[in-house]
């Protein structure tokens, strides 16, 4: 294991182990001004949604690309937990009968199989909500203008141009809504998966104020970095253990769903992956060793199993 490698471990875990506490804080009982009340029911599913769990790759995203301008850890921790929330509030409306129709998540089960469907509704509205209040908070930044450009690029990711576009086309392409739609599988996975990713990468530009070369650079690696997420996601749903992965395989074939595996078959996107992570190294270069920790996080993608 090399020194870079051992090191990412090391930030993912403590990232992973930060952003739980602070979600944890964000998911707590107290009201905030404003706030009426927190119901029992509502809380206690959203915390099963977003607590115990999950690699929080990212919060890790910003968190390192931030690191990359200096940017307070902990102002970036407050960043990756409105895009978690965004992540997690996701999982659970994919979660749905009307949508993946999946039994586990995480090795548990899915939010509406431990409660209901009105439960699992609301506990994602719930997410989505506090997302935004949390990225609009005033400790983030102290110009407004950063708040606002970090706020404004969260919507675009997480909504109708983004990740619920990119959802609404891969169920069109599933033949829900009348016959199966054609589906361009790069530009759909860019939505549904690579948005909230590339997030991930632009908000450390963002947060760091930085030149229009260096945002340019992050955005180049937040996008090879998310299609090569959701070739190996694809990739594992053919290949991958389901006990490693804490849901069901297979479901992509179950649903017949067109993903990189079945347009470019298993070698062709396996050389997709490679010739990604070739292309998120060359667009770190600008950063020269400040990169290092996002370069072995592309690897990580790549290569994980889980």
């Amino acid at each position: 294991m090399t020194t870079v490698t051992f090191d990412f471990a090391k930030r993912l875990d403590q990232t992973a182990e930060d952003t739980e506490a602070l979600l944890a804080k964000l998911l707590s009982d107290t009201l905030l001004p404003d706030e009426i009340a927190r119901p029992k029911r509502l809380m206690d599913a959203m915390r099963y949604s977003s607590l115990g769990g999950g690699k929080r790759l990212r919060p890790f995203l910003v968190v390192e690309s931030s690191a990359v301008f200096g940017v307070p850890r902990e102002a970036a921790l407050l960043a990756g937990a409105a895009l978690e929330c965004i992540h997690c509030y996701s999982l659970i409306h994919d979660d749905l009968p009307a949508m993946d129709n999946s039994d586990l998540r995480r090795g548990r089960p899915t939010l509406h199989k431990k409660t209901d469907d009105a439960t699992a509704i609301l506990a994602g509205d719930g997410l989505l909500t506090l997302a935004f209040d949390i990225i609009t908070r005033d400790e983030l930044h102290k110009d407004p203008t950063v708040r606002l450009l970090l706020t404004r690029a969260l919507a675009r990711a997480s909504g109708l141009g983004g990740m619920v576009g990119g959802q609404i086309l891969d169920l069109a392409g599933e033949g829900r809504f009348g016959d199966r739609e054609p589906v361009d599988v790069a530009r759909l996975q860019q939505m549904k998966t690579g948005a909230l990713l590339r997030y991930g990468c632009i908000a450390g530009a963002i947060l760091g104020q930085s030149t229009p070369g260096e945002y340019q650079a992050l955005d180049d690696y937040g996008r090879a970095l998310g299609e090569a997420f959701q070739i190996a996601d694809d990739l594992l749903d053919v290949e991958g253990d389901a006990a490693a992965l804490g849901k069901q395989t297979g479901q992509d074939a179950a649903l017949g769903k067109t993903t990189f595996v079945t347009q470019l078959g298993i070698d062709g996107a396996k050389q997709r992956v490679r010739d990604l992570l070739a292309r998120a190294d060359s667009a770190l270069s600008i950063f020269g060793a400040k990169g290092d920790v996002l370069r072995a996080a592309a690897r990580f993608v790549a290569e994980r199993n889980s």
